[in-house]
């Protein structure tokens, strides 16, 4: 696991996007298609809008959520929402190339499935995300994956829905598919973040976050969260 540190939130929002444009660059050369998926979040929103500016293949572009919260269509607490504001007004992606987790379906069990199978359909049997972009609480949850919930031991299955949490339920994807992904890229942003982080960057399995594969991870951090990292595979550009 590498972690690189940069100035401010803006600096990490445009590298990540730097960095997604390369690997769907050579996601497409090597298999035609790039599947990536993205959690919420105000920096990832930032990142998308820079990455409509990057040079990337987007006719093989496959977008799908980390996790959503159920709530209504439209609803500001739903990733969908920004995640649509952030690519279908800046980048030449059609809405089709993005895949909404179904919260709104009557049965979400049944919607976390129909999703699963969604998954494979674009990436593979079992799936095989190109890139997973994931974010860091301060209490050390990333995508849906929190502290004491039961989705943190689902094992069979790719999507699964959480208990109430910040009062919303959600739907996420689970351990097994994320440490499948070819690419794991965490944005850590904020004072807030700094300590876990640091667990993070130190492989804390009792920390959600911390389960996550770190083969083929890399951390984009701004010097606020990266504050307490460990300093032996920290690599500061200004």
């Amino acid at each position: 696991m590498k972690i690189e540190v940069f100035r401010n939130v803006e600096s990490v929002a445009h590298e990540a996007a730097k960095l997604i444009a390369e690997e769907a660059r050579m996601a497409v050369a090597a298999r035609g298609k790039f599947v990536m998926a993205v959690s919420g979040g105000k920096t990832p929103w930032i990142m998308l809008r820079d990455l409509a500016q990057e040079d990337v293949p987007w006719k093989g572009v496959h977008v799908v959520q980390v996790d959503e919260r159920v709530a209504p269509e439209g609803d500001p607490d739903r990733n969908l929402t920004h995640l649509r504001e952030s690519l279908l007004e800046h980048a030449p992606l059609r809405p089709e190339q993005i895949y909404e987790m179904p919260v709104d379906a009557r049965n979400l069990e049944a919607g976390c499935m129909r999703y699963a199978l969604t998954l494979e359909e674009i990436a593979g049997s079992p799936p095989a995300l190109d890139l997973v972009h994931l974010g860091l609480g301060p209490d050390g949850h990333t995508a849906s994956l929190v502290p004491g919930d039961p989705v943190l031991d689902v094992t069979n299955a790719d999507v699964a829905l959480t208990g109430i949490y910040q009062g919303r339920r959600r739907m996420t994807l689970t351990y097994p598919v994320i440490n499948r992904s070819r690419r794991v890229l965490w944005l850590a942003t904020g004072g807030e973040k700094a300590g876990m982080l640091a667990r993070l960057q130190a492989g804390d399995v009792s920390i959600p976050a911390g389960r996550v594969s770190r083969d083929r991870a890399v951390i984009l951090a701004d010097r606020a969260a990266a504050g307490q990292a460990g300093k032996e595979s920290k690599t500061e550009v200004a």
